[in-house]
């Protein structure tokens, strides 16, 4: 059985590709900030019949918290298949580079983009011992310079620090694709799409189960898979 871990999988698009993935026949470690919140929804997929989920208590700000997660997981696999860096800040309201907090940049790029780099370089033991391993790092079509360079499109102007974290973070896919290019990796950016969830007050256009298909899409490679790409439901522009 193939293992999988997943921050910020508590709720929305996490829980959601969480449970896709376990009714695949993956075994999900769900990755949670918060013990309490993890544990719910671990209760909240058996009660669906899912068994085959445990949870890891995780925050990927937190070099020490992702150590002993990486102890912990270490513990109870030698191997590690699929990992879904998908924990994500939005960054609240003022995102304008003109007149934005620099406290909230830090904050949403420590989440965004260095937890994604710290947890990565941490599982990655675990993770080269896969034949078949697998990163899928969840973006946004807002980390594309092309989307930001139309100013056709309604979005162009806002989201300005969220959607730099993607930006960086598709950076770092192509970087580490490259890296490990010759390890069998298959490292890919995927976009989930406009999906409502907490993360912007639920007035995203499509549902978790929609968002998590393509997720799951990519966390499910085969060795021929593509590897340094940002997709969605096709290839997205850089």
């Amino acid at each position: 059985m193939k293992t999988v871990l997943i921050t910020g999988a508590n709720k929305g698009i996490g829980f959601e590709t969480a449970k896709q993935l376990a009714q695949l026949g993956y075994f999900v470690y769900l990755g949670s900030r918060d013990k309490t919140r993890g544990l719910d929804a671990i209760n909240k997929l058996k009660d669906a019949g899912i068994s085959t989920v445990e949870l890891i208590e995780i925050d990927v700000t937190d070099i020490n918290s992702i150590i002993r997660a990486k102890q912990e997981l270490e513990t109870k696999i030698e191997v590690l298949d699929v990992l879904i860096n998908n924990a994500a800040i939005s960054g609240g309201a003022d995102q304008n580079f003109s007149t934005g907090k620099m406290e909230n940049l830090r904050k949403v790029f420590e989440t965004n983009f260095f937890g994604v780099v710290q947890t990565t370089q941490q599982f990655l033991g675990l993770l080269k011992k896969s034949t078949e391993p697998v990163i899928v790092n969840v973006s946004s079509e807002l980390g594309s310079l092309s989307v930001h360079s139309n100013t056709l499109n309604p979005n162009y102007k806002i989201f300005n620090t969220y959607s730099t974290s993607k930006t960086a973070l598709n950076a770092f896919t192509v970087m580490l694709a490259n890296e490990l290019r010759d390890a069998n990796f298959k490292i890919n950016s995927v976009s989930p799409g406009y999906t409502a969830t907490d993360l912007n007050q639920h007035r995203g256009t499509q549902t978790v189960e929609q968002g998590a298909k393509f997720i799951v899409r990519y966390a499910t490679l085969g060795i021929d898979g593509p590897t340094g790409g940002f997709f969605r439901e096709e290839e997205i522009p850089w």
